[in-house]
C-alpha cells in the first residue's frame, strides 16, 4: 500500500489522461466485499474476501487487494484477520480508514454462521486491528457513511432469519447504537448506498410469503431513508416506486455525491446461495440492466439496458472517474470472475 500512494505523480498524470483501466482481479472473486477510500487525492479501491472459481466452502478466502483507480494495478494486503474467509460482508471507506462488517463462514458441511467481527485496515500504516462488534450480526447487508463518521448498517440477514435493524456505528467513537428501524419487510441481499443525508436501498430477498418452496424469493420494495442532521439515529423512511426491471438479488450498487445518483447494476431476478445455484434449485443468471436514481430529481433513471457482461452476487461498486468500477462477481452460467467492469454513467429518466 505504501507503494500506491508513493505512485502519486503517476497517477495524476494518468488521470489527467484519462485513458487508465483498472486491471482484473488477481484471482477470479465473488460475493467480495468491495469499498473506496480518498488518500492523498488518490481514490484507493478494496475488495475483501469473497469465494472462487470452485464455488464451494473451501473456496471462500480471507484475501484482500487494493489499487489506485488512476494507476490501475492491484496490489495484495494483508489478508483479512481469522482463520477464515468470509462472503456477504460489507465494506466502507472513512476517516483514513477502511471498515469491514460481518459476513458469514461456511463450514465443511455447508453450514452458514453470521459473524459480528467490525476489522479497520490503515492504508498509511498497512495494518489491521479489531474495532467494536456490531450490536446485532448480519450479512447482506446494505451499507452507508454519513459525515465521513457515521456508518450505517442496514437490515440484512442474522442467524436465522433477516432483520429490520438499521445499525450505526460511530467511527470516532467505536460505539454502536440503533437508528431507526426499516418499515418494509426484511431483507438481505438487497442494494443500495447513501449519499448526503439520504440512504437508497432496492430488493433483496425475504422468505416466500406463501410458505411454499422455494424458500425465499426476491423481494420488489424500494424505500428512501432520510437522516435527521441533528440525530444521526433518526430516519424518516419512505417507500419509492418500483424501479426499471425486475426485482433482483445482490446487485452491485454504489453511489457518487458528485453526481448526485445512486447507481445499481447486474444481480439477478433468482435469489441463490454461495454456489449461484437458486433456493428454487434452477442456475441464476445475471441481469443486464444498470440504472440509477437521481438525487435531485427524485427519479429513477435506466443507465443501459444490455450491459455488456453482466454479472451477479456483488457487495457493492465504486463511481470513479472512467466510469462504474463492478469487481469481480459471476458472470454467465454462475462463472466467478476477475474481471473489472467500467461501465459509463450517462443515463436517461425512466
Amino acid at each position: 500500500m505504501k507503494k500506491l500512494i508513493a505512485l502519486f505523480s503517476l497517477v495524476v498524470l494518468c488521470g489527467a489522461l484519462g485513458q487508465t483501466k483498472i486491471e482484473p482481479l488477481p484471482s477470479p472473486l465473488s460475493n467480495n466485499a468491495v469499498a473506496s477510500l480518498n488518500v492523498h487525492r488518490q481514490l484507493l479501491i478494496f475488495s475483501f474476501m469473497g469465494i472462487g472459481p470452485k464455488k464451494t466452502w473451501d473456496a471462500i478466502t480471507n484475501a484482500a487487494y487494493a489499487v489506485d483507480a488512476g494507476e490501475g494495478k492491484w496490489t495484495e494486503l494483508h489478508p483479512v484477520p481469522g482463520t477464515a474467509g468470509r462472503i456477504a460482508a460489507a465494506a466502507a471507506g472513512a476517516r483514513g480508514q477502511v471498515f469491514l462488517f460481518g459476513g458469514y463462514v461456511v463450514d465443511g458441511q455447508g453450514g452458514e454462521i453470521t459473524v459480528a467481527d467490525v476489522n479497520v485496515y490503515e492504508p498509511l500504516n498497512e495494518r489491521w486491528f479489531r474495532a467494536a462488534d456490531m450490536l446485532v450480526p448480519v450479512d447482506d447487508s446494505v451499507v452507508g457513511v454519513y459525515r465521513d463518521r457515521f456508518i450505517y448498517l442496514v437490515s440484512g440477514w442474522s442467524k436465522i432469519d433477516a432483520v429490520s435493524d438499521v445499525q450505526l456505528y460511530d467511527t470516532e467513537k467505536n460505539k454502536w447504537s440503533h437508528a431507526t428501524p426499516i418499515p418494509g419487510t426484511p431483507v438481505f441481499g438487497h442494494a443500495g448506498a447513501l449519499v448526503g443525508d439520504t440512504i437508497i436501498y432496492v430488493d433483496g430477498a425475504n422468505k416466500n410469503p406463501s410458505g411454499d418452496q422455494p424458500k425465499y424469493v426476491a423481494s420488489d420494495e424500494c424505500w428512501m431513508g432520510k437522516i435527521d442532521h441533528r440525530d444521526p439515529t433518526k430516519i424518516q423512511w419512505t417507500k419509492l416506486p418500483n424501479h426499471p426491471g425486475t426485482a433482483r438479488f445482490r446487485i452491485a450498487a454504489g453511489g457518487s455525491e458528485k453526481d448526485q445518483m445512486i447507481y445499481f447494476s447486474g444481480g439477478t431476478d433468482n435469489p441463490h446461495s454461495f454456489n449461484g445455484i437458486g433456493y428454487n434449485g434452477q442456475p441464476s443468471e445475471p441481469s443486464p440492466v444498470t440504472f440509477a436514481f437521481n438525487l435531485r430529481s427524485s427519479k429513477w433513471e435506466v443507465v443501459n439496458e444490455n450491459t455488456p457482461n453482466p454479472s451477479m452476487d456483488h457487495r457493492g461498486l465504486v463511481v470513479t472517474p472512467q466510469g462504474l468500477a463492478i469487481i469481480g462477481g459471476m458472470e454467465k452460467g454462475q462463472q466467478v470472475t476477475p474481471r473489472v467492469t467500467l461501465l459509463p454513467k450517462q443515463s436517461r429518466a425512466k
